[in-house]
């Protein structure tokens, strides 16, 4: 009896060991296939933001400081007029690198990095409240240099890694010319390059990593003979900056942003098997 018994375990442990490792030779090829199926591409191009209002939160501990700045406005520098006499990359500027990966072609994984420009008003009105020097405050300012300097002007810098969904819309016949649109959410951090004067205390400028930003993109891209492609891309993105080390302490901001965004690119297939969509 124990015989038998012991016949049929090993035969039951033969069973599954045999139908593990088919399953694993079946999810290893799934995902091998998928892995290496997909459609790369990459892009660069130019963008433009407006910006809703925003507070900046100021806190130096050494100089009894706790106080926010309500209210800013801010607008972007484009800087376009100087395209021909600077580097293609001193304006705001954005680059996206991205990979369809499943059969039908129409989920993408994505790196977006957004190279815009923060610039307060100056000359603009903004309440200062809380404390300051000690003291409660309660009032109104006019921004300039000897209040408020606040620029993230060689970068606001958002980073996100999307997940991207291809809605089809039209092609010819032999797929050398495909329009599709192209919808993305994503996180990631804000890596700001801040530049600032307060009440006559300037900071050094410098980058670091200060917060996070979500962002939700949508888009027409038009591919033209397989490899090269434009697009035109709408976006709304929300930063939330803390942490960001000034002069005696640190700073804090949020705000949401507007962008533009016009692309050139470039995509191709890692590899073609069959079954795969091909459409650009």
């Amino acid at each position: 009896m124990k015989k038998h018994i012991l016949v049929l375990l090993a035969i039951c442990a033969f069973t599954t060991l045999s139908f593990a490792q088919k399953a694993d030779s079946t999810a290893h090829h799934y995902c091998w296939k998928y892995a290496s199926n997909g459609r790369l591409y990459g892009s660069w191009g130019y963008n433009r933001e407006w910006y809703t209002l925003s507070n900046i939160h100021v806190n130096q501990p050494a100089e009894n400081n706790n106080y926010a700045f309500e209210n800013v406005t801010a607008h972007d520098r484009i800087g376009w007029n100087n395209l021909f006499h600077v580097q293609p990359t001193i304006p705001q500027y954005n680059y996206r690198l991205g990979y369809f990966f499943d059969e039908k072609q129409l989920w993408a994984v994505e790196l977006n990095f957004d190279h815009t420009k923060y610039v307060v008003n100056q000359g603009s009105l903004a309440i200062v409240e809380g404390t300051f020097k000690g003291h409660h405050v309660d009032t109104a300012v006019m921004l300039n240099s000897n209040t408020l300097f606040w620029q993230l002007n060689n970068g606001a810098n958002w980073f996100l890694v999307n997940i991207v969904r291809k809605i089809p819309i039209i092609k010819t016949s032999d797929n050398k010319i495909v329009m599709y649109g192209l919808i993305k959410f994503g996180i990631g951090p804000n890596v700001p390059h801040v530049d600032d004067l307060i009440f006559g205390e300037q900071n050094r400028p410098h980058f670091q990593v200060g917060g996070m930003n979500t962002g939700v993109e949508a888009l027409i891209r038009v591919t033209f003979f397989q490899y090269a492609y434009i697009e035109y891309c709408n976006k709304v993105d929300y930063a939330d900056y803390w942490g960001l080390r000034i002069w005696g302490g640190t700073a804090a901001q949020s705000f949401g942003a507007y962008e533009m965004i016009a692309n050139i690119g470039f995509t191709f297939h890692v590899k073609k098997t069959a079954g795969t969509n091909t459409a650009r």
